[in-house]
């Protein structure tokens, strides 16, 4: 009798060891607050950005620090004078939330080298957990692009980098702690939706996940398209929904899934006039700023626009010199942000916001819609 006691005595010690061991282990912080954060990244100079009203934003994403060896680094004192001058902001904006960001195009060189190791991991993280102890931001976005699939030309990408991108985050959230926001920029396209990431292993231990619901035709492509429609269409399966669609299958938690909006256009030449030159052939010319927008894409330049009513999405023509531009305007991103709402998603991120205008630009716009949808 004693000892059948004794043994329900050890399993309880034992159930509630666990317990307490579960809860014990850090975790992403749960998105309930019940509005949608509004995201910018930002890579423009410093004293820019105090032209900007960041009242609109919750998170300001600073873009980009680089791997030095196995450590988190800035490139220059300027990028860190210019993350301290963000985190100063916080006392004019106290619910202000500052990160710094890892990579970007052609800025994670190593990361598959680097992050292939528990040695490499924690080094970074350790390194991650300095700068945010002595700059005072918020916490860390990991912008790789791409685990396991090919990114940026001559950058190396394994099949083993899905798996160690999961052991690097772990490795993060164990090292920052709970309270520390991470996040990661993820590609809205299928090939990296289906092969870059562990959804069910990785969302656990992140707050968010930004969609870059952009740049879905791209400098690569050969033909037109939107590169950043919130809705698919007949002639191009790859939109902001769609990545939604997938990641809401794959078990994301709907309040951790950002979607991504576009503050600059991409332009396409030699674009015959056919269907205002949507989906036909052409080769890349440029991208343009939305600041930039008055004077390179106006009506006085040739650009007439057009909207696709499916895709829910903005595009130009120029017929006298066979241009085509796609981007996103105040209409499309209102849209994307009643969608973020309507859909309880955990909000709206951009790059970039040095391409925004400093009066009635798409800041303003996201904001107004914002404010309207939550009443």
């Amino acid at each position: 009798m004693k000892l059948k006691h004794l043994s329900t005595l050890y399993l309880i010690a034992f159930l509630l060891l666990g317990l307490f061991s579960c809860k014990n282990k850090p975790t992403a912080k749960e998105n309930n607050s019940g509005q949608i954060a509004v995201m910018a990244y930002y890579a423009g100079d410093a004293n820019k950005i105090d032209q900007y009203n960041l009242g609109e934003v919750t998170h300001v994403i600073y873009s980009f620090l680089h791997l030095k060896g196995n450590e988190l680094a800035y490139d220059s004192p300027e990028d860190s004078l210019g993350v301290a001058h963000l985190v100063a902001l916080k006392e004019k904006y106290p619910d202000l939330k500052v990160m710094i960001s890892l990579g970007g195009w052609g800025g994670c060189k190593t990361c598959s080298e680097v992050f292939s190791t528990p040695k490499g991991r924690k080094t970074f993280a350790l390194s991650v957990k300095r700068i945010l102890d002595n700059s005072g931001a918020d916490g860390l976005d990991l912008d790789w692009e791409y685990p396991s699939i090919e990114g940026f030309p001559g950058h190396q990408f394994l099949p083993e980098d899905k798996d160690n991108f999961t052991a690097l985050v772990t490795t993060l959230r164990e090292t920052l702690g709970k309270k520390a926001i991470i996040s990661f920029a993820a590609g809205g396209f299928q090939q990296f939706l289906e092969n870059s990431i562990d959804w069910k292993a990785v969302m656990p231990e992140v707050n968010y996940v930004n969609l870059m619901s952009y740049d879905l035709v791209n400098g690569y492509s050969k033909v037109t398209g939107h590169h950043t429609p919130l809705y698919s269409n007949t002639s191009q399966t790859e939109s902001t929904d769609n990545a939604v669609k997938y990641l809401e299958k794959a078990g994301v938690p709907s309040n951790k899934i950002v979607i991504g909006a576009a503050f600059y256009a991409r332009v396409w030449k030699g674009v015959k006039n056919v269907d205002n030159g949507l989906y036909q052939a052409g080769v890349f010319k440029q991208g343009v700023g939305y600041d930039k927008f008055d004077s390179i894409l106006s009506p006085q330049q040739g650009f007439k626009a057009h909207w696709d009513s499916v895709a829910q999405a903005p595009y130009m023509y120029n017929e006298k010199d066979s241009l085509f531009a796609t981007y996103d305007d105040p209409k499309s991103v209102a849209l994307k942000t009643k969608y973020a709402i309507d859909q309880h998603l955990g909000g709206i991120m951009f790059w970039q916001l040095a391409n925004d205008k400093m009066k009635d630009g798409l800041l303003d716009a996201i904001y107004k819609a914002k404010e309207t949808a939550e009443k």
